[in-house]
Formats: structure tokens, C-alpha cells, sequence
């Protein structure tokens, strides 16, 4: 396929993690490599930016600062949870590509975000523009189809596991078979966090905590929650239960949700830990109840980034760019587990149709009889996932992130009304 001279654009979207901007840092030292990409800009909160123009520079950006993208939480670009709605966003995208010569559009971002992407470029097709369009797995719920794994989770479960193995001991000096103890964790559609609180139990222990991990995929039900409740109490000084917030019951409906939605019409959750200790408390007279809900916290904790997770986020940006570079195009970056001893991954391509909007559930078969336990299929899946540490810097105590400058690209075009 000719070679295609031009401009690359890279845009981030959705809920952040810790290593979304690790693949701009791999896209941007990948671009660097190709002479027929001339400029390397990045734009400001995702589809919002290049709607409202508001591109920056990445290639005068110091290699400093793009090196520290690599340990820095958070999406440096800016991102959105915009739903490109009607056909003049679609136009005016295209005005904006046209006007700066954008050739290579990446998009970081989860199944929402990859329907976006194929989206604008079948629209590029339609106009008989010439753009190769990338996307970039990203999302701690670990939910998109095809690929192996997205990144971003592996730190997310680090850092989960992490947080109730030291809760743990908390309990432990607390409790007196009176404590129940409740983590509530992300997970929408898919109990993927959740599951991986259960890298917090030492091998061959089964009874240490979480003790229950309620999950998306079972239904949640009362009677038998609370008959694990009072058992755990028998046998242990607290009971610690991790509960994801899609949590739902056996009729679907969510155990606790807001009556709003986002853009995309997913409904605003929150509230599974409250709505779980309200009903212990109603059925359990004298059982202390704490709830913690690490929120945000799960998918921006960079002082427990997993290596692996880093550096797979860093080679999928580079992949990105390399298959752009080939003639690839309406593909999605995925990453392949070898098949050895030793746990190693590779790069593969998707087509964006078939990642957009679709959801993986967690397997049942890794979920053992009880429903609230996971099983050595799921630990053999998600152990290797989060080996390592990344080394960040540290000024008088407190962690050093990347700081843009966001040299910012003149605007050509008359302003848009997002």
C-alpha cells in the first residue's frame, strides 16, 4: 500500500486508569520513527477537542515529560464521555482532519470509544478521505471482547487486592466475630475488579479474606448471602465482603443504581456496598458493619501500577502506530497470551466493529460452585497480569507526574457549538 504523508492526531476517552498514557507515550515515540508522519498533535478531552479545534503539540513536547507519561495516572490529554450525536459532528470532525492534515487518527478508549472511532472513519470513507484509524484498548473493567486483557485492569486488581489484603489487617485487629467489613468496587456490566480481590488470599488458604465477592454474573441472593455472612462469623474474627456495583438480582435490575444516565445511556451506579450493609443490618442485630469504596481511587493509584500492565499499554500505542504505518485501518489493537510456561503477550489487530459496544462477562466455569469465590482458572488468568512494580519518582516525599506544556495548534476554522 502507498505510503500515506500527513499528520497523526491521538485523542483519549472514558474513565482514565493509570497507564492510559503510557500508549500516547508509545504512539508519540512510535511516530517519531516515521518519516511520513510530519506532525504528532494531540486533542483536549477527546471527540470534544477536535470538535471545538483544540489541538496541542506533542512532538514539542521534551522527552522528559513524555518518558514521565509513562508512570503518570490520569489522562493527560483530557478525555470525554461526548456522544458524537448528529451529522454535522461527524462533518465537522472531517473539517478539522482536513484542516490540519490529519492522516492517523488513534483513539484511546474502551467499547464506547471504539464505536466513535469506527464511526468517523467510515464517515472518512464515505467522503473518499484518505485517514487510517486506530483504536487503543483501554479500561479497567477488562470488558471488551476479543483481546485478552485491556490495560489498565491489571493495575486496577493490583492495586484492589492491595487495598483488602491491608484492610484485612484492620479487620483482624477490630473484629470479634461482630465485624462485617464491605469493599465496594467498579465493575458495571462485568465482574472483572471484583474477581480480582481474590489475588489478596495467600495460596492454599481458601478462608482468608475477601471471604465473599459478589459479582454481576450471579444474581444476588439475600437468604443465602446472609447464611455466608453468619458463617464466616462463626469461623473468623470479621467477615470481608467485595461486592461490584453492578451488582443485580435475579429479575436483572440493579441491587442500586441512580435514576440518571450518561451519555451513552449506561446508568449511573454507586451504592451496592450501602444497599448490602442496609440489608445485614436489617437481619444481623449486632454486627458492625464499615463500608469502603475506593472509587476513583482503583483507576488512578499509580504507586501500584503492575509493570506488566505499563508495559503492555506503553507496546500497544507503538503496535498502534505500526499497523497504521502498514495500511491498517477500522482496527482495534488487542493483546495476545502466549501459550508457555511463562506468561508473555503479544500484539494482534480486531476489526473496531466487532469490539464496539459489545461487553465480555467474566466465565462462569472461573467462578466456583458457591458463586462467591473465584477458582485456579481465574488466578491462572490474572496472577501474571499484575507482576512488577514501576519505579516512580519521588520530590520531598510525594510522587512526580507528567506535566504538558500544551503548546497549542492555531485554530483555522470558525467555532463549533458542542
Amino acid at each position: 500500500m502507498a505510503e500515506l504523508v500527513g499528520n497523526v492526531l491521538v485523542g483519549q476517552s472514558g474513565g482514565p486508569t493509570s497507564v492510559i498514557n503510557a500508549s500516547v507515550a508509545g504512539i508519540i515515540s512510535e511516530a517519531l520513527n516515521h518519516e511520513c508522519i510530519e506532525e504528532i498533535y494531540g486533542a483536549l478531552n477527546g471527540v470534544q477537542g477536535i470538535l471545538q479545534e483544540d489541538l496541542i503539540d506533542l512532538a514539542s513536547e521534551s522527552q522528559q515529560q513524555i518518558r514521565a507519561l509513562r508512570h503518570t495516572p490520569g489522562a493527560a490529554l483530557g478525555t470525554c464521555r461526548y456522544k458524537l450525536k448528529k451529522q454535522q459532528d461527524f462533518d465537522r470532525i472531517l473539517e478539522v482532519f482536513k484542516a490540519h492534515n490529519i492522516r492517523y487518527f488513534f483513539y484511546i478508549g474502551g467499547n464506547d470509544s471504539q464505536d466513535t472511532a469506527d464511526k468517523i472513519s467510515k464517515h472518512a470513507q464515505a467522503q473518499s478521505y484518505d485517514l487510517r484509524v486506530i483504536g487503543v484498548p483501554k479500561t479497567i473493567d477488562n470488558d471488551l471482547s476479543i483481546t485478552d486483557h485491556t490495560p489498565g485492569y491489571a493495575s486496577a486488581i493490583k492495586y484492589i487486592a492491595a487495598s483488602v489484603r491491608e484492610l484485612a489487617c484492620d479487620n483482624e485487629s477490630m473484629g470479634h466475630g461482630d465485624l462485617v467489613s464491605i469493599v465496594e468496587v467498579m465493575g458495571r456490566s462485568a465482574g472483572w475488579l471484583a474477581a480480582g480481590a481474590a489475588l489478596a488470599k495467600r495460596r492454599d488458604h481458601p478462608h482468608d479474606p475477601p471471604h465473599l465477592i459478589l459479582l454481576p454474573e450471579i444474581p444476588f441472593n439475600q437468604e443465602k448471602v446472609l447464611e455466608e455472612v453468619k458463617r464466616v462469623l462463626k469461623r473468623e474474627r470479621f467477615c470481608q465482603i467485595v461486592v461490584a456495583e453492578g451488582l443485580v438480582d435475579a429479575d436483572g435490575n440493579y441491587v442500586a443504581a441512580d435514576a440518571q444516565t450518561d451519555a451513552f445511556g449506561h446508568a449511573q451506579l454507586g451504592g451496592a456496598g450501602d444497599a448490602l450493609a442496609e440489608i445485614i443490618g436489617q437481619n444481623l442485630p449486632g454486627v458492625k458493619i464499615r463500608v469502603a469504596k475506593p472509587g476513583l481511587l482503583q483507576r488512578c493509584a499509580g504507586h501500584a501500577v503492575s509493570k506488566t500492565d505499563s508495559d503492555e499499554a506503553y507496546r500497544a500505542g507503538q503496535a498502534a502506530v505500526e499497523a497504521a504505518i502498514r495500511g491498517e485501518t477500522d482496527k482495534m489493537v488487542t493483546l495476545l497470551r502466549g501459550d508457555g510456561e511463562q506468561y508473555a503477550s503479544e500484539t494482534g489487530l480486531a476489526p473496531l466493529a466487532d469490539v464496539a459496544n459489545s461487553v465480555k462477562k467474566l466465565p462462569r466455569e472461573w467462578i466456583n460452585e458457591d458463586g462467591t469465590s473465584m477458582n485456579f482458572q481465574f488466578l491462572r488468568y490474572a496472577q501474571p497480569l499484575i507482576q512488577g512494580e514501576v519505579v516512580v519518582p519521588h520530590d520531598n516525599g510525594v510522587p512526580v507526574f507528567a506535566r504538558l506544556d500544551k503548546s497549542r495548534v492555531d485554530k483555522s476554522l470558525p467555532a463549533y457549538e458542542v
